[in-house]
């Protein structure tokens, strides 16, 4: 099991098979917040959809394509974070994450995301992070803006939400860039 500790209170772990039961009981109570943003929400009802997804995340992190941790907090799991995708051709890695609602506000995600920046930069070598939230989601937009990243644009449309398309505003982060800031 890879744990990577970023302070005193939050971790990151690898995902497990292990984890399905409180990763699907996170969803389940935070379904109206999570809702909003993420598309996945009707289609994750039991705890096998959540296993479904466990094992496509460890496929995904066996060929090499993508690499997702649990976030835990004081221990417990609290959230999911990690490279959605990586392309290693162009050396560059896009971050997703969510967090139940209880723990918002604590500055969980902004230290998760500054770790998995770095990580990617750092330990991967990669050249560039994108990170990508819907136009209107304030509080996942203000992860990137916090830790610097570049608002490079916006993808009209780029998403459907159960009723509606939503647009996405992208942000990169570079490599040079990254090692000046730091």
């Amino acid at each position: 099991m890879f744990i990577h500790r970023i302070d005193d209170e939050v971790s990151l772990k690898l995902i497990e098979l292990k984890d399905a039961e409180r990763i699907f009981e996170l969803t389940d109570q935070n379904r109206g917040h999570l809702r909003e943003w993420l598309p996945w929400l009707d289609t994750t009802t039991k705890v096998d959809d959540t296993k479904g997804f466990i094992q496509m995340c460890l496929q995904g992190h066996t060929e090499n394509k993508s690499m997702n941790w649990v976030i835990l907090y004081k221990g417990e799991i609290v959230g999911t974070a990690g490279f959605n995708v990586t392309n290693w051709s162009n050396k560059s890695a896009t971050i997703g994450y969510w967090l139940a609602a209880g723990y918002q506000g604590n500055g969980i995600m902004t230290k998760t995301a500054r770790a998995l920046t770095d990580y990617a930069i750092s330990e991967l070598k990669l050249n560039r992070v994108e990170i990508r939230a819907a136009a209107e989601n304030r509080k996942s937009r203000s992860i990137p803006e916090r830790l610097g990243f570049v608002k490079e644009g916006c993808i009209r449309q780029a998403e459907w939400l159960y009723d509606h398309y939503v647009d996405h505003i992208v942000y990169g982060m570079l490599a040079e860039d990254w090692n000046r800031k730091r």
